[in-house]
């Protein structure tokens, strides 16, 4: 179905980032959409596939929530295999992406415009969640995202979702040589921020330590079962942003965390 109309935020973040994504969707689809495929599941630069990984096992007839779905390419891959996907996006026009896809390869995936931290769904409604760099690197508050993910899903449900490698933080963002060399703690939290002439925010990603992330899945009471950290495959010379083979020979790019709602 079509998105809806856009969901009340929650946070600075929330608005800086729902405006940055509407501006550059176009821009990320035209550069990235090969990469993603119409109808693929990529869980990030390093082109790891759910094909492949099975990091959420199973998913013919269970009722699947994808977070963070932009143009819903791993939502359409889910379909495919059999699933009842639902999935969300802040960007109404990643979702208007959505949609054209749709149109193009004959594959309809549910979509709804939403905030991570306010999901529109019932509790207990979902046996499987999953995000490929979704939503989470831009919350401010990814506790209660976990929370609202632990209430929508039923009891033994599967929770798996992608992100930047917290190490990357140390280091800079850039394919290059000069990306192997740290600048700055680990420890530092600060978040990457743009402004424009005004000072107004317009996109924001937060950084969480790899302790940080495991404390605040505890603090949710979702259990880790699972980390991956893909390594970069022999004949991917691909580059995305700061990843790239050089890079990904040395250091971990993308950490995905396989959880499950007791």
């Amino acid at each position: 179905m079509p998105a809806s109309s856009p969901a009340p935020v929650t946070s600075a973040s929330s608005r800086a980032n729902r405006g940055w994504w509407d501006g550059n969707a176009d821009d990320y689809q035209v550069e990235h959409g090969a990469f993603l495929r119409d109808e693929g599941f990529v869980w990030g630069p390093e082109g790891l596939d759910e094909a492949d990984a099975r990091l959420l096992g199973p998913v013919s007839g269970r009722r699947v929530l994808e977070i963070g779905c932009g143009a819903a390419q791993c939502g359409r891959w889910l379909v495919r295999q059999g699933a009842e996907v639902a999935a969300f996006d802040i960007s109404h026009r990643q979702l208007r992406h959505s949609r054209r896809i749709d149109l193009e390869v004959g594959v309809d995936v549910p979509v709804v415009q939403a905030d991570a931290e306010a999901l529109p769904f019932a509790g207990g409604s979902f046996d499987v969640a999953c995000s490929a760099y979704g939503a989470l690197p831009f919350v401010a508050d990814p506790l209660a995202v976990f929370r609202e993910v632990g209430r929508v899903l039923r009891p033994g449900g599967r929770f798996v979702f992608s992100v930047s490698h917290p190490i990357r933080w140390a280091f800079p963002d850039d394919p290059g040589p000069r990306g192997l060399t740290s600048d700055r703690s680990y420890f530092d939290r600060s978040p990457y921020e743009e402004r424009d002439e005004h000072g107004t925010l317009t996109y924001v990603e937060h950084h969480r330590t790899m302790a940080d992330w495991i404390n605040l899945l505890a603090a949710s009471g979702l259990t880790i079962t699972a980390l991956t950290e893909p390594e970069w495959p022999e004949g991917h010379e691909g580059v995305w942003a700061g990843w790239s083979p050089l890079r990904g020979r040395h250091l971990p790019g993308t950490a995905i965390f396989s959880c499950a709602r007791t």
